[in-house]
C-alpha cells in the first residue's frame, strides 16, 4: 500500500476534480503490474497496473490506493477490469464516498468471488486524497491555511520586510502546495504589499494544472494593475457591497470574475461564505496564503482543516512586528482553535510543521 500510495503521487497537481490513485498488481512476492491516475478522462490506476501486468494479474493482489469504481463514467468501472482479470484479491486503502454508504465498488468484487480487504493504510491513504474526500462529504473546500514566522512567530520586521524568512527550500515546498491547490487565497494587504503572481513556478510542476487565484478584497483597495491580473492564471476577486462599482468595473475589465459575498460581524468578505461559493465551482483545495488579517479571519471562522507552518531560525522581536495571526485573538485559551501534530520535518534550514485542525464540520 505505501507503493500504491507513492505512485498516486507522481500525478501531483493533475488530477483534480479526480483523486490521486495508485495501484499495484502482485503475484506472490513479485510485482507485476503498476499504475496511476494521470487525470481527468485517462485510464484509472487499476486498469493502467492490470494492462501492465497482462496474464500476470490471473490470480493475483490488486493494491489499489482508494477503492474502485463500479459505474460508467469518461472511462469504463474498475471492477469489471478487476473481474475480467482474475483478480483473486484486492486490498483499499481509503473508502470512496461517491460510490454511496453501501460499498457498492467492493461489494460487486465480493459478489464476484473475489476476496476485498479495506481499510489497509486507511489513514495516509485518505489524507493524500483530503481534498477529493472532503469536498464529496461535504460540498466545501479542504483549507490549507499556510504561514511562515521566524522562532517568535513573526511574520516580518517592523519595517514590513518578510523577504526572505524562510529559505530556498521551504518556498520551494510552498510550490509544491499551490500545485495541489484548485485555489490560491490572498488578502488585500499581501495583494498591497507583495504584488504576488500566485502561479506555480516550479518546473517539477510544469505539467500541473494553473490554480484559481482568489483576492479577498472586502472594501476596494486593490487596483487591477498588478501582477493578480496578468492573465497568467484565472483571477476571482471575493468582495462585498462595499467595494465601489467603479473598482468592481476595473477588475472585471481587467479579466478578473467579481464575487460579492455576505459580509462577516467586521463587515469584511465572510470566508465561510467564500468557501461555500468556492465549493459550489468544484474547488476541492484551497491554500490560504494570505498575512495576519485573512490567517486570523480564517482561524476566527474556523474555516480552516490544515495548517502548515514554517519556522525560520530567526530572532525578530518588536511589539510592532506583525506576528502570524492578526485580529483581535481569542478571549482565552480554551476558544483557541486546537491542531494536532501530523508531521515535523527539516526542509533546509527551516522546520515544516503541520497538523489537522480539530473541529466539526
Amino acid at each position: 500500500m505505501h507503493r500504491a500510495i507513492e505512485l498516486a503521487e507522481r500525478a501531483w497537481g493533475r488530477v483534480s476534480p479526480n483523486p490521486l490513485v495508485g495501484a499495484v498488481v502482485a503475484g506472490g512476492d513479485e510485482v507485476v503490474g503498476e499504475g496511476w491516475h494521470e487525470g481527468p478522462g485517462t485510464p484509472h490506476a487499476e486498469v493502467v497496473a492490470l494492462q501492465r501486468a497482462g496474464e500476470a494479474a490471473r490470480g493475483s493482489t490488486l493494491v489499489s490506493s482508494l477503492e474502485p469504481c463500479n459505474r460508467y463514467g469518461r472511462t469504463p468501472p474498475c471492477t469489471r477490469a478487476i473481474i475480467d482479470a482474475g483478480v483473486a484479491r484486492v486490498v483499499i486503502g481509503a473508502s470512496d464516498p461517491n460510490l454511496g454508504p453501501a460499498e457498492p465498488g467492493m461489494g460487486e468484487l465480493r459478489a464476484a468471488g473475489v476476496e476485498v480487504v479495506p481499510g489497509v493504510l486507511a489513514f495516509e491513504a485518505e489524507r493524500q486524497n483530503a481534498a477529493f474526500l472532503t469536498h464529496v462529504r461535504t460540498g466545501l473546500p479542504s483549507v490549507v491555511l499556510k504561514m511562515a514566522t521566524s522562532l517568535d512567530g513573526r511574520s516580518a520586521a517592523r519595517d514590513g520586510s518578510s523577504r526572505w524568512v524562510t529559505g530556498e527550500e521551504a518556498r520551494a515546498d510552498v510550490q509544491r502546495l499551490r500545485a495541489w491547490a484548485d485555489a490560491v487565497v490572498v488578502g488585500a494587504g499581501t495583494a498591497l504589499a507583495d504584488d504576488p503572481s500566485l502561479t506555480v513556478r516550479d518546473p517539477r510542476f510544469s505539467a500541473a494544472m494553473a490554480p484559481l487565484r482568489v483576492v479577498v478584497d472586502s472594501f476596494g483597495r486593490v487596483s487591477a494593475a498588478g501582477r493578480l491580473f496578468d492573465g497568467a492564471a484565472p483571477t476571482l476577486v471575493a468582495t462585498t457591497e462595499r467595494a465601489s462599482d467603479r473598482r468592481r468595473t476595473q477588475w472585471e475589465s481587467a479579466g478578473a470574475e467579481v464575487q460579492v459575498c455576505e459580509a462577516d460581524p467586521d463587515g469584511g468578505v465572510s470566508l465561510a461564505a467564500l468557501m461555500a461559493a468556492l465549493g459550489k465551482r468544484d474547488v476541492q483545495g484551497v491554500l490560504l496564503e494570505g498575512g495576519p488579517t485573512l490567517a486570523w479571519s480564517a482561524v476566527r471562522d474556523r474555516v480552516v482543516d490544515r495548517v502548515v507552518f514554517y519556522l525560520a531560525p530567526l530572532l525578530v522581536g518588536g511589539v510592532d512586528a506583525p506576528s502570524a495571526l492578526g485580529g483581535t485573538g481569542f478571549a482565552s485559551i480554551a476558544d483557541a482553535l486546537r491542531v494536532r501534530t501530523t508531521s515535523v520535518e527539516r526542509i533546509g534550514d527551516d522546520l515544516r510543521w503541520e497538523g489537522d485542525v480539530h473541529r466539526d464540520r
